[in-house]
């Protein structure tokens, strides 16, 4: 699962990542506050922890931003303790108001009890994604066309399916690059093209030749 921490304090910011990777939870740590809210939306995170004082705007407004789009969980973490900002957090759409200094199996617990509601809501959900009459199996991890089936590897079903979830835009290499391979080190940028190279030769053993576009200097799109 993947939690974005949205923190303006560099220690506790680091802080918070290394505990929330020493838990197994995939992190990326915002050090950028601008437009903040249209980060989360891009980013796609599976639970969003946010400080309420960051520089120029507070956490109460880009919670109200994101509410806007997604119903992504947001947890509040804060060092305010006055009854009426979490009363505030919570009416503004956050799941959860945690105050600092915060104890860590506390914090953990609540993370892990709300990010298991929402797997269990998400397997309620077609586990079949279409696009242009392609369909992609995640279950089965395969791709479908009319009656002919080609199976996928790993690294192509996440390709596949983060394209399909922005069906229609240009998903530029590095966001592509971030989502798959974010643990990593290191990644040569021709990983990404070999992989999508693969992808579109299976395509092509099922007869589809067109599905996913490059546009150069900026990425691909279905």
């Amino acid at each position: 699962m993947y939690i974005l921490v949205i923190e303006d304090e560099p220690v506790i910011r680091k802080e918070l990542k290394i505990l929330l990777e020493n838990a197994l939870y995939q992190v990326t740590a915002l050090e950028d506050f601008d437009s903040v809210a249209e980060q989360v939306i891009r980013k796609k995170p599976d639970l969003v922890l946010l400080d309420l004082n960051l520089p120029d705007v507070t956490g109460f407004d880009i919670c109200t931003e994101i509410r806007e789009q997604s119903e992504v969980p947001i947890f509040f973490l804060t060092g305010r303790t006055d009854s009426m900002d979490e009363l505030t957090g919570m009416l503004k759409g956050g799941d959860d108001y945690i105050t600092k200094p915060y104890q860590a199996p506390i914090l953990l617990a609540r993370i892990a009890a709300v990010l298991k509601r929402t797997r269990i809501s998400e397997t309620k959900e077609s586990t079949i994604l279409t696009c242009h009459g392609v369909q992609l199996d995640l279950v089965h991890t395969c791709l479908e066309y009319g009656e002919k089936r080609v199976d996928l590897s790993k690294n192509e079903l996440k390709i596949l399916h983060y394209l399909f979830q922005h069906a229609g835009e240009i998903v530029p290499r590095l966001d592509m690059i971030e989502h798959l391979w974010e643990n990593q080190v290191f990644i040569d940028d021709n990983t990404l093209s070999v992989n999508v190279t693969r992808i579109r030769e299976k395509l092509k053993s099922i007869g589809v030749t067109r599905l996913i576009e490059t546009k150069r200097g900026m990425g691909y799109r279905v």
